[in-house]
């Protein structure tokens, strides 16, 4: 069996209730070995917390403001992500970014938000998970100018800081941020028939720079596409991958493995 990452699944999401645990043994036995939790509010990073809390060293937390959330963000939302930043198993500042699809906040206040949220990122020196949607050409340069300082504000970070997340962006992006060493989210999307620009644009960046996700309990991959999604679907993800990269899947997960080390720092 090959040792699989979900570097982002929602497992503390309520379509979870039911049967969380149920969903975090199947995906075990499945062969994942760590699951990453993103935030998308204060309360969805407390319990991305409590989760990682209560499985440690299975499942670790990301704490971050979603574009799409609109509850308010000002300084004491920030303080309050601060500390929660300093606790055990809190690895990347996410779910944060721009969302210009949904258009559920303006412009101005994503961009004041996601600015404030990668200075977070590196005050505490973690990695970042990044959303986009159709904000592209906003965010390649914020996230350009974020990067240029973390050789001083937060030295060592410049080596991984962090994942973009359901990546759509084209080749020539996707090596841009490579370039700047963040890594590309793979999620279940590649898998899907119509999707073969996405598929020659995963096959034609290295190995290195990938990271599979499932988004859970969001786009499932197929064959389980109409159903809720859970972190045991990142096998055909991986598989598909493998696939695109001509590789076997055991070299695959391996690299991929390797990845998340590097960017979540939480070692082998």
């Amino acid at each position: 069996m090959v040792s699989l990452i979900d570097s982002h699944c929602h497992l503390n999401f309520d379509q979870f209730d039911p049967d969380r645990e149920a969903v975090i043994e199947r995906a075990v036995a499945q062969g994942i070995q760590r699951f990453v939790i993103p935030g998308v509010d204060l309360p969805t990073s407390r319990s991305a917390l409590a989760l990682a809390q209560s499985h440690p060293g299975l499942i670790y937390a990301a704490l971050g403001s979603h574009p799409n959330e609109p509850e308010r963000w000002d300084t004491q939302a920030r303080d309050e992500m601060r500390r929660l930043a300093e606790k055990p198993w809190v690895i990347a500042i996410g779910e944060i970014g721009l969302d210009f699809y949904r258009e559920l906040g303006s412009h101005e206040q994503q961009i004041k938000k996601f600015k404030e949220q990668l200075a977070l990122a590196a005050e505490v020196a973690l990695p970042v998970i990044v959303h986009n949607r159709q904000a592209m050409n906003t965010l390649m340069p914020i996230l350009s100018e974020w990067y240029s300082t973390l050789s001083t504000q937060a030295p060592g970070l410049e080596t991984h800081p962090g994942i973009l997340h359901a990546f759509e962006g084209s080749l020539e992006e996707g090596r841009a941020l490579i370039a700047m060493n963040f890594l590309i989210g793979v999620g279940g999307p590649v898998t899907y028939k119509n999707a073969p620009g996405k598929q020659a644009v995963v096959a034609a960046l290295p190995l290195e720079a990938l990271m599979t996700e499932t988004d859970a309990p969001y786009l499932s991959p197929h064959p389980y596409r109409g159903q809720r999604n859970e972190p045991k679907n990142i096998l055909p993800i991986a598989e598909k991958i493998a696939l695109l990269h001509n590789r076997p899947l055991s070299e695959v997960a391996s690299q991929i493995y390797q990845n998340a080390a590097r960017v979540f720092a939480w070692g082998v």
